[in-house]
């Protein structure tokens, strides 16, 4: 039997209703402690996303270093706690543990930092709204810095935190790109919607499969690898972030071994500190700096069936315990019981990200209202500089 116009536009409507019902029950159900993370950025959130939609692309091209020993497409930067020498003016730098030298060039990790803020606040707008121009704005973005060959950023950081008189560049470098997981976690928010077009969505991965692979094969790169205090925690942060984005799934699993059987059981000690951020000349700030990277990384490699947050060490250790020890000074900064910070002492802490995941992973209210509390958009740079999660509603 013949079906009239009434009849097919009957079955299309039934068809939608049914599988947009199907589509919503697909989608995880958010938790109280996500839903509660929503309502106190909302607003922070789509003001940033009003500001991202008005910037133009600065990408590492923009601005240029006579002392940088690379390419205007290459990222270069000095090494924050490096000065000049009083006994020897015009000689090699020297370092000054803490110290940050604010006459050194940054230009390049500002841009970079920048970037993350544009991506991450429209990556969050367009998670809360679905609305498809913020999307369209990231995409103008992530061509000027990964496949635009006039502008684009070069895979690698052979010329990171440099030091005047002794070094091109070096491994501790590495840790400037930690800025880059916000953009790669934007791109895995977005990269379903219609204005990601497929072809910038495979250039950009190609870039992070790049720079991933020398991540992990480079003398520098393995040189961080094999540090032994937050500069392995955030290499492997990293690695993590752009594998997941790449969905590079032996990549991601090594690095769950690596946070098992070396960065968790070799950092941390038995009360849940972490001895090595702990002897620097800014214990505190260091500390909440390594367990933000320990639960950056726990979100981003637990799965069902293999959950870093229940994760425990056969003498104890956990990042529960790596919390549990860190909160009450982060709660009550007059608890700490160490020296203070040399510098930025006044600054720290900030809305912490292992608070929020923390929370949402434990169901700890507790923690969810100290975060609540604190400042989610802090403007000192080195806080900045030791925050890279600054949007997270794009994680949880």
């Amino acid at each position: 039997m013949k079906k009239t116009t009434a009849q097919t536009l009957l079955i299309i409507v039934f068809w939608f209703s049914q599988n947009a019902f199907s589509f919503k029950q697909s989608l995880p159900e958010k938790s109280a402690i996500e839903k509660a993370a929503e309502a106190t950025l909302k607003q922070h959130i789509l003001a940033e996303a009003d500001w991202a939609m008005k910037q133009e692309p600065v990408t590492v091209t923009a601005f240029f270093c006579s002392r940088s020993a690379g390419g205007k497409h290459d990222f270069f930067s000095e090494a924050d706690y490096f000065w000049p020498d009083p006994k020897n003016p015009g000689g090699p730098y020297i370092d000054r543990d803490g110290m940050t030298n604010p006459d050194n060039f940054v230009e390049h990790r500002k841009a970079m930092i920048r970037f993350s803020r544009i991506i991450g606040a429209l990556a969050s707008a367009y998670k809360i709204t679905g609305d498809e121009k913020y999307v369209k704005q990231a995409v103008i973005h992530l061509k000027a810095w990964f496949i635009d060959p006039e502008t684009l950023m070069n895979p690698n950081l052979l010329f990171a935190q440099a030091v005047k008189g002794k070094y091109t560049g070096r491994n501790y470098g590495i840790i400037d790109t930690i800025h880059l997981m916000e953009v790669a976690q934007g791109i895995i928010v977005m990269e379903n919607a219609k204005a990601m077009d497929p072809e910038t969505a495979a250039g950009v991965k190609k870039w992070f499969a790049a720079y991933t692979n020398w991540l992990m094969t480079s003398k520098p790169g393995i040189q961080e690898k094999l540090t032994t205090n937050n500069h392995s925690t955030c290499w492997a942060m990293q690695v993590a972030s752009f594998a997941r984005l790449c969905n590079n799934q032996v990549i991601l699993d090594s690095m769950r071994v690596r946070y098992k059987t070396i960065l968790l059981p070799n950092q941390m000690a038995a009360d849940g500190s972490f001895p090595l951020e702990i002897a620097r000349t800014k214990p505190y700030g260091y500390s909440i700096f390594n367990l933000d990277a320990m639960a950056t990384l726990c979100q981003i490699l637990s799965t069902p069936e293999d959950n870093l947050w229940v994760f425990e060490t056969p003498d104890g250790k956990s990042i529960k315990k790596g919390i549990n020890y860190l909160y009450p000074f982060v709660a009550d900064k007059s608890k700490w019981t160490l020296k203070p910070d040399v510098m930025y002492w006044d600054n720290w802490p900030v809305a912490q990200p292992f608070l929020l995941f923390g929370a949402n992973a434990y169901d700890q209210k507790a923690w969810l209202l100290t975060w609540e509390k604190l400042d989610h958009d802090p403007r000192v740079e080195e806080v900045i500089r030791n925050l890279p999660i600054r949007n997270p509603l794009i994680w949880l």
